[in-house]
């Protein structure tokens, strides 16, 4: 099968729907489902014509191209490769010449780098969409490959928070057998609107598009994110479901406190992921968006999307002060159907309820061997993540395997240390990181990020700390930055950090 699949479906179902834009088309910039499989079916036959099967790299910021794209190399039978055109020209170049031989289509300024990389051909990115929205771009001898010629659906590369980006490769299987045992055909209704604000590159931006496209519901582009730019698009749209990643979240949680007549009151459902989050930020997001169903979707580039889900009722309980659900917000919830779990220890034996160990995954949307994933003999992927699971099935991510300080032989998860941090009425973010230590094997060091108008003073932190989670944890030095380290989808990258300090 083929993701096409999904397209076909909605644009025979329910074809007049808007598929992407705005939902009043007064300058014509919104595609129906059916506009929108015309426009797939000419960006397949213009991207034959350019490179026959060759990767299709995108190098463009969220917008209309981003499905037309996904479904063009779709039909073409190649493989679409979303690269992250915020990096520096280097690093660019490089991911370039690691998806050749391509087709880019690129923004202007990227044009050059995806020459000189080596891509078969350069389409500027509005070039590319205007021909397969012109008038002769009908669905006449449309490119489907054989089944059997179909090369990955996606290549995507991961974020390198911890060290350099790999690159994953989902098959359609993969990525329909999230999207079929997860998502109801046509359930959206017609007022329906999700706003896609994170990245192309992202999993959960392909994720969005072909969730939104096989439920009916309309797609809104955000170009380039700011907490402002998403207030002010969900007010005016009227936006209904929404992903973001912690960082997003704690903007848009800052600037709702700034000027709350952005409240969103259409805001039914947003889904959060893609990082860990920090509890306090959680906590005020349900407090500044009552009505809407709070959804947390753990996942990985490896595994197509979301595998674990802690609902909205979990989440409205904690918001009225369920002790027990406030406990379980710093879960993922649970596995969804056809996800296999286990959590084990460091030679494959499984631990018991409550105990730590490393997350191990199995499921048709999981990739599999050679297609970037580490996956073993019996066919776990070994995610690398630090996990538990409660009595009650809820399962915990503590952190990645790599992150994990060991101090005088206790182990000592990152995230616990800077959500307290954060809880610091002076301290704005925080990471925290082990280094070598000759006595403790490692010591506990934090960069934090201050306030706007406060000056955190390292030694009373660590004091407040010690009263909060014992001196173990406390951090043995802070040091106060300007800011930390991220990825464009709002990960702290530790290894730039933990190099830094070691400095």
């Amino acid at each position: 099968m083929n993701i096409t699949m999904l397209l076909e479906m909605a644009a025979d179902g329910f074809g007049d729907r808007i598929a992407v834009g705005p939902a009043t088309d007064v300058d014509g910039q919104a595609l129906t489902y059916t506009a929108l499989r015309t426009a797939a079916m000419a960006g397949a036959r213009e991207l034959a014509r350019h490179g026959g099967r060759a990767t299709l790299a995108y190098l463009g910021t969220c917008g209309p191209a981003v499905p037309v794209a996904v479904f063009a190399a779709a039909y073409a039978g190649a493989t679409y490769a979303p690269l992250n055109h915020r990096l520096p020209a280097q690093a660019l170049t490089s991911l370039v010449t690691r998806v050749l031989p391509a087709v880019a289509i690129a923004r202007p300024e990227d044009t050059p780098i995806a020459a000189e990389a080596g891509a078969l051909s350069v389409l500027p990115v509005e070039d590319w969409l205007a021909a397969c929205q012109s008038p002769g771009a009908d669905e006449n001898g449309a490119v489907r490959a054989p089944a059997e010629q179909e090369a990955p659906a996606v290549l995507l590369f991961t974020s390198g928070t911890s060290a350099e980006p790999k690159a994953i490769r989902l098959h359609h299987d993969n990525l329909l057998a999230y999207i079929l045992g997860t998502v109801e055909f046509g359930c959206a209704d017609r007022d329906e609107a999700l706003l896609l604000a994170v990245p192309p590159f992202h999993i959960a931006g392909v994720a969005s598009v072909l969730t939104s496209v096989y439920s009916g519901r309309r797609i809104v582009p955000l170009p380039a994110f700011s907490a402002r730019a998403w207030l002010e698009t969900a007010l005016r749209e009227g936006v209904t479901h929404a992903f973001v990643v912690p960082t997003m979240l704690a903007r848009i949680v800052a600037a709702l406190e700034e000027k709350p007549a952005l409240r969103v009151p259409s805001l039914r459902h947003l889904a959060y992921g893609g990082a860990r989050m920090p509890l306090p930020v959680l906590e005020r997001a349900l407090e500044l968006f009552p009505e809407a169903d709070f959804v947390n979707a753990y996942g990985l580039t490896e595994t197509s999307s979301t595998i674990a889900v802690l609902g909205s009722q979990d989440h409205r309980q904690a918001a009225a002060g369920d002790p027990v659900a406030r406990d379980r917000l710093g879960s993922v919830g649970h596995p969804l159907p056809g996800v296999e779990v286990r959590i084990v220890t460091e030679d494959g034996t499984g631990v018991a309820t409550g105990e730590r160990g490393e997350l191990w995954l199995r499921g048709r949307q999981i990739a599999a061997v050679g297609a970037g994933a580490a996956v073993n003999s019996e066919g776990w992927f070994v995610t690398g993540d630090v996990a538990s699971q409660d009595v009650g099935g809820y399962l915990y991510i503590h952190g990645r395997r790599d992150d994990t300080i060991i101090r005088g032989g206790e182990n000592i998860a990152p995230g616990e240390v800077e959500d307290a941090l954060i809880r610091h009425p002076d301290i704005a973010a925080a990471c925290v990181v082990g280094l070598p230590d000759t006595e403790w094997g490692e010591r506990v060091e934090a960069a934090v990020v201050a306030r706007p108008g406060s000056r955190p003073d390292p030694v009373a932190v660590m004091a407040w700390l010690r009263d909060r989670i014992g001196s173990l944890k406390t951090p043995q030095r802070i040091h106060v930055v300007g800011a930390l380290p991220m990825t464009p989808t709002g990960k702290i990258i530790r290894r730039q950090v933990r190099a830094e300090l070691a400095e």
